[in-house]
């Protein structure tokens, strides 16, 4: 058995984009592999700053001739049929053979593979890992058709302890028949097209040797290129660097502040990682602590440190990129020097900022584009502040004047310099300038102003004061209606507009904070604000008179989008989506606290013997009536009267349960009592079993047929009343 060590040296990779590349290129060349019928024992990925590798192991030396054979059309089809069927199998028409199936005369197609070396058939896998490969955002800096991420400086490539030397002059087709690399713009590569030197040997740091290493497989070359400073592996550089900063931390009496995304980043921006500390000047000490993180994170790539009461240290680890004889010393006071020019900035930002109240930012946000067809952020505001005040009134807030001064000043922040500088800082910035300074907001305010965000995702803290809910809601509801307004909605795994994200947020609003809301309703107010701003703002620039149009939103569409986004979150909670499904498809229901009691009665029911024998009877209701609808072409409908009956005693038994007990199971629902709905429906089963044992639906006298079929109907809408059995798993129609 053999192994295939693959490496491809370029400029510095994006930190973002290194683990997905190592994944893509293992994938790559696995898939065609297992496409190729090429067993192996293992493969394994890894990512630097500035190379991808990869390690296959286990693969054999040779692999013997096969034979396939492929049945295609029958001997009748179509001349193109056939033509097609050969060319897809690599052979000519006159190649295929017709034989008797027992069934019919039909083309086969007997394809021969001829015996393969491996270490051929190795050169055009890996050609085709490299000119195949997809990024993100990639360059092109030859003259050739092939891109990278950055320009490649050298691929190394060993097979069986030899190397695939050449092995992008692609051209080995004769050798490895019915073998070719699908080029990814749609032609083949020429030879030789780009030229990079292709061997056995790489370079390890760029600048603590310059050692050329020749490697004879995946071992040797992980040890010397940790010999020439370079760990391969990111999760060893992760450790290396955690404990490393940790270290330094409990030196200097003081806690390491938890970054994971830091640590993940910061370890794919070095080879060789050397933690070090700094120090932050006093004078910027009197900066708030997450001014000075942002500042620190965002442009340098800095660790906070906090001492024992968890308060913001004046001390922070950067990580170098090697060791150097005065232990870092330089390094670090160049750091420090470039982060006293930052927060330099920063302080300013914050002056120049406080220097004016927040509400004299607001009427700037009107030069600000929420969205070229919804208009400026100081729209949106605007809207914002009367849905806001709507949600809160309909929750029984009393004062109004800090929900609405909330979303008044919510967006203000966008427009000051540190927010500029920090895009992350948004809201957070909002709270400081609101409370502080000149502003003198209110807290209440000023919380909902950062809050209003929130939750930003399934982990995020959810706002629970009756003012940032109010705000928040509002906020997201404007967005999501907006977007369905212009027909901006996420397709498949595309929401550029994170419009998934935000009914999450609307829903954990909502449940976790038991507002009764009914979405629809706002929706709707939302729709009726967006129109009313969108004429506004065209009259503002035409100076015309319009009429207001009637719109196309659907509120429906937007309420059954919810659904979807509850079916996710409740699925992490062990709640059945069918059981979601079944009560959203009852008249709409988009009150979620409500919703979710439905849910709750209704999951706990079906646990029961009584719950699962009442699908069972739906079950039976509602498949007969499907069958005679779609037979007869025509819907039977219980209209409230009561059906033609005849002298059957079971009917008439059933008829007079089902108008008895219907009445109560609306009150009960009516007063949200869902279990006793549940358990009145229950209480039915017997005449229900009664009337299917005892009375035939289907009899000649059309009449009694069709009252008979519009009784079942009667059955369907007496269950339908709580939930949509047939959307239950076991109660399809």
């Amino acid at each position: 058995m053999a192994e295939l060590l693959l490496e491809i040296l370029s400029e510095e990779i994006p930190a973002r984009m290194q683990a997905r590349a190592a994944e893509d290129l293992k994938r790559l060349v696995c898939d065609q592999l297992n496409k190729d019928g090429f067993e192996f024992e293992s493969a394994k990925a890894y990512a630097t700053p500035r190379r991808l590798a990869l390690v296959v192991d286990g693969l054999p030396l040779e692999i013997k001739a096969l034979e396939e054979e492929r049945r295609g059309p029958p001997k009748t089809a179509p001349e193109k049929a056939v033509e097609g069927f050969a060319k897809s199998t690599g052979i000519s028409v006159d190649q295929l053979e017709i034989r008797d199936t027992g069934k019919g005369e039909y083309y086969f197609a007997v394809i021969k593979k001829d015996a393969r070396l491996t270490i051929d058939y190795m050169r055009l896998v890996a050609s085709g890992a490299v000119i195949n490969f997809v990024w993100p955002k990639s360059m092109r800096w030859h003259s050739g058709t092939t891109t990278w991420v950055r320009p490649i400086q050298s691929i190394l490539a060993v097979f069986d302890g030899k190397p695939l030397k050449d092995f992008l002059q692609l051209g080995l087709e004769d050798k490895v028949p019915g073998l070719k690399i699908a080029m990814n713009n749609g032609s083949e590569a020429k030879p030789g097209e780009l030229e990079i030197p292709i061997s056995n040997t790489t370079r390890a740091h760029r600048f603590l040797t310059d050692t050329v290493i020749e490697v004879n497989d995946f071992a040797d070359y992980k040890k010397q290129l940790e010999d020439g400073y370079v760990i391969l592996d990111a999760a060893e550089r992760r450790a290396r660097i955690k404990e490393g900063a940790e270290k330094l931390a409990a030196d200097a009496g003081l806690h390491l502040r938890d970054d994971p995304a830091l640590l993940d980043e910061v370890a794919g921006l070095v080879e060789w990682p050397v933690p070090l500390i700094g120090s932050i000047d006093a004078e910027f000490m009197v900066l708030w602590s997450d001014v000075l993180v942002t500042a620190m994170r965002k442009h340098q790539k800095y660790f906070a440190l906090e001492d024992k009461d968890g308060n913001l240290a004046p001390k922070f680890i950067v990580v170098a990129n090697k060791d150097t004889p005065d232990a870092g010393a330089a390094i670090i006071a160049g750091n420090e020097r470039v982060l006293r020019a930052r927060l330099a900035d920063a302080m300013f930002f914050r002056d120049q900022d406080m220097a004016q109240p927040l509400e004299s930012y607001v009427p700037y946000l009107k030069n600000v584009v929420f969205h070229r067809e919804l208009g400026s952020i100081g729209d949106k505001v605007q809207r914002m502040e009367i849905l806001a005040g709507d949600i809160a009134a309909h929750n029984s807030v009393v004062d109004l004047k800090p929900v609405r001064r909330a979303a008044h000043l919510s967006k203000a922040d966008l427009v000051t310099q540190m927010v500029g500088e920090f895009p992350e800082l948004q809201g957070t910035m909002g709270r400081r300038y609101a409370y502080y300074g000149s502003s003198g907001e209110v807290s209440e305010v000023a919380s909902a102003i950062e809050e209003h965000y929130a939750p930003q995702g399934p982990s995020d803290v959810c706002p629970t004061a009756p003012v940032s809910v109010a705000v928040a809601l509002a906020d997201k509801i404007d967005t999501l209606v907006g977007f369905w307004v212009i027909n901006e909605k996420p397709t498949g795994s595309k929401d550029p507009f994170a419009l998934r994200r935000a009914a999450l947020g609307v829903i954990r609003l909502v449940i976790e904070n038991e507002l009764r809301v009914n979405l629809k309703t706002f929706f709707e107010s939302a729709d009726e604000l967006i129109q009313s701003s969108l004429i506004a703002a065209a009259m503002e620039k035409g100076g015309e008179q319009l009429e207001e149009e009637e719109s196309d939103f659907d509120p429906d569409d937007l309420l059954s989008f919810f659904a979807e986004r509850l079916k996710v979150h409740l699925r992490e909670k062990g709640v059945r989506h069918d059981l979601v499904s079944a009560v959203f498809a009852v008249g709409g229901e988009d009150d979620l606290v409500r919703l979710l009691a439905r849910v709750d009665a209704l999951s706990k029911f079906l646990e029961t013997e009584d719950g699962a024998n009442l699908l069972t009877v739906y079950k039976r209701a509602a498949n007969i009536l499907g069958a005679e609808e779609k037979r007869d072409s025509k819907k039977y409908v219980y209209d409230g009267a009561t059906p033609i009956v005849s002298n059957e005693t079971a009917e008439q038994a059933l008829i007079d349960t089902l108008m008895d007990v219907g009445p109560n199971i609306t009150s009960a629902i009516d007063s949200e009592k869902f279990s006793d709905a549940l358990e009145l429906l229950a209480s039915t089963r017997t005449v229900i079993d009664d009337f299917f044992d005892q009375v035939t639906v289907n009899v000649e006298e059309s009449e009694l047929r069709e009252a008979r079929l519009t009784m079942l109907d009667f059955i369907r809408k007496s269950f339908e009343k709580i939930a949509d059995f047939s959307q239950i798993e076991g109660g399809e129609r």
